[in-house]
């Protein structure tokens, strides 16, 4: 998944930055409202770490307008500010989590882990296709109860065809999922990774999960009919 940090103190961007990218999600950071709001317009996020209090745009005004703009992407607000009444207008204006400094890095995961699943209707950590399962929380990747060694962004492609199963997503929609604005390559690069991920997927294997649409992109399903390569 991809997130977006928004806080204005350097060093917790950072380190919020870091936490995350360990954590196998592509992160971009930024530390004012305005330049946030820049990163919602130009790219898709599947969730937003937002600061309440930072300059040129405070978080209240950047989620309005966000959700005026008919963006659903879920916000998680982080803030010094703990009043029932600060924490009451940032839901009432669309956040959908409320996370008050100082916090531990383990329930700010899990609160993600949480927001997200509610927003694509998963109840749990767990995305599964046929004999496919995967646990977003552990990392493990498993078929017909075999454990598949994946790398990160192997993971985080998979991951992003389960959580769209049954939809066709492109390479330009892959590439600005996975990867954050720090990233130069090309977008061949999707299809080497694409090319390794159905290799471990799907060898071995019957019924094929990952299908390509010539021209068009990748799906993942439960079924074999057409468009395979």
């Amino acid at each position: 998944m991809r997130i977006l940090v928004v806080e204005d103190e350097m060093d917790m961007n950072r380190l919020l930055v870091k936490t995350l990218k360990r954590e196998g999600y592509s992160v971009d950071g930024c530390f004012d409202g305005e330049e946030a709001w820049l990163h919602l317009m130009g790219a898709e996020y599947d969730a937003v770490v937002l600061d309440v209090m930072m300059p040129k745009k405070d978080g209240y005004t950047l989620i309005q307008e966000l959700r005026d703009k008919g963006k659903d992407i879920p916000v998680l607000f982080l803030t010094a500010k703990d009043s029932i009444a600060d924490r009451v207008k940032g839901l009432d204006l669309g956040a959908d989590d409320y996370l008050i400094k100082p916090f531990d890095f383990d329930e700010l995961l899990a609160r993600i882990r949480a927001m997200t699943r509610k927003h694509v209707g998963n109840r749990n950590n767990s995305f599964t296709a046929g004999n496919l399962t995967m646990d977003v929380k552990s990392h493990v990747v498993t078929r017909d109860g075999k454990e598949i060694t994946l790398l990160p962004k192997e993971f985080s492609i998979l991951e992003y065809l389960l959580r769209n199963k049954g939809n066709v997503v492109s390479r330009e929609q892959i590439e600005d999922r996975i990867w954050n604005y720090e990233y130069s390559g090309n977008s061949n690069n999707v299809d080497v990774y694409m090319s390794k991920l159905r290799k471990k997927i799907d060898d071995g294997y019957d019924t094929k999960l990952i299908h390509t649409i010539r021209g068009v992109g990748w799906v993942l399903r439960e079924d074999e009919q057409g468009g395979k390569s």
